[in-house]
């Protein structure tokens, strides 16, 4: 090899010991530095010595590692193979290494195990699908105590009448009980994200609403899609009455029920509205049990949103 390509060679692998490992943007890595802020958030969860813990996004173990010290059991889920062999290393030899699993994938298309809390620094751009496959987790989880970028865990607590309350609140309030515990800065990460963060926790209801989320989510996907207009706007758009109708004929041909001849989706839709005398209230002023009754409206006329 040339002298000047092996001194360049050198050069670029001594940078990169110097850096340690390079993180990916794509995943949105962001590494938790402060001790301060992991004991903190561990200790919001209440983690008992018989816990299992589920952890997304480890990075290179400085949270799993505190958790480790409290828990029975962590299960890591990560989706770098080079931090999975990173938090191998780490608690290679120690009296950690038997009580840490570590899950290789990514999180949204994995089976998750059974775990009583969540702790998680996680990627932001997999933050609301992550919210809900948690909270549709059986069997129950206690607690999670999460960090999100600070304008979606505002948006989670949101009330009716807030400026950022939008579907992601009412659908996680529907859930789960969520407060705002604290705020995080951006130097508190490597390398420092361009946003500041937030740690949230969220607490499911258990039991559960009685209530199909797949229909209750159908529903308020409509309502928010402009959160300023009425719901008689919103429910007037061709592509909401087509979907209803569709749903509808469905509905009576499972059911063996005739559909009567001069039948007009419009029609009915506005009428179950005007009954129940929502057809002027917007979403972004409406709360859970507001939706609760037009679900139940709907669905006692055999229409349904999913």
């Amino acid at each position: 090899m040339p002298k000047e390509k092996a001194v360049k060679k050198s050069r670029i692998h001594n940078e990169i010991q110097k850096q340690g490992i390079v993180f990916n943007k794509d995943f949105g890595q962001h590494i938790l530095k402060n001790p301060l802020v992991i004991t903190s958030m561990i200790e919001k969860s209440a983690l008992r010595p018989t816990d299992v813990v589920l952890e997304v996004g480890p990075g290179t173990g400085n949270m799993t590692v505190k958790i480790l010290e409290k828990a029975k059991k962590v299960i890591a889920c990560e989706i770098d193979t080079r931090l999975v062999a990173e938090l191998q290393k780490r608690v290679q030899g120690t009296i950690y290494q038997p009580k840490l699993q570590i899950l290789i994938g990514d999180v949204l298309k994995s089976e998750l195990p059974f775990f009583d809390i969540c702790i998680a620094n996680i990627p932001y751009q997999i933050s609301s699908p992550l919210v809900f496959k948690l909270l549709l987790h059986r069997p129950f989880f206690r607690c999670a105590v999460l960090m999100f970028q600070r304008e979606f865990a505002q948006r989670l607590v949101a009330k009716p009448g807030d400026k950022l309350y939008c579907r992601l609140s009412i659908n996680t309030q529907l859930l789960a009980r969520v407060d705002l515990l604290m705020k995080v800065g951006k130097n508190n990460f490597k390398p420092p994200p361009k946003v500041e963060s937030s740690v949230v926790r969220l607490e499911p209801k258990n039991p559960p609403p009685p209530i199909n989320f797949v229909e209750w989510d159908g529903l308020t996907r409509i309502a928010f899609l402009r959160k300023n207009k009425t719901l008689g706007a919103a429910f007037k758009q061709t592509s909401v009455l087509d979907m209803l109708e569709k749903n509808y004929k469905l509905h009576c041909s499972l059911r063996n029920t005739e559909i009567e001849k001069e039948f007009n989706m419009q029609q009915k839709v506005m009428s179950i509205l005007q009954n129940l005398g929502v057809e002027n209230l917007r979403a972004r002023t409406m709360d859970i049990d507001d939706f609760m009754k037009i679900l139940l409206g709907f669905n006692s006329e055999g229409i349904h949103f999913s």
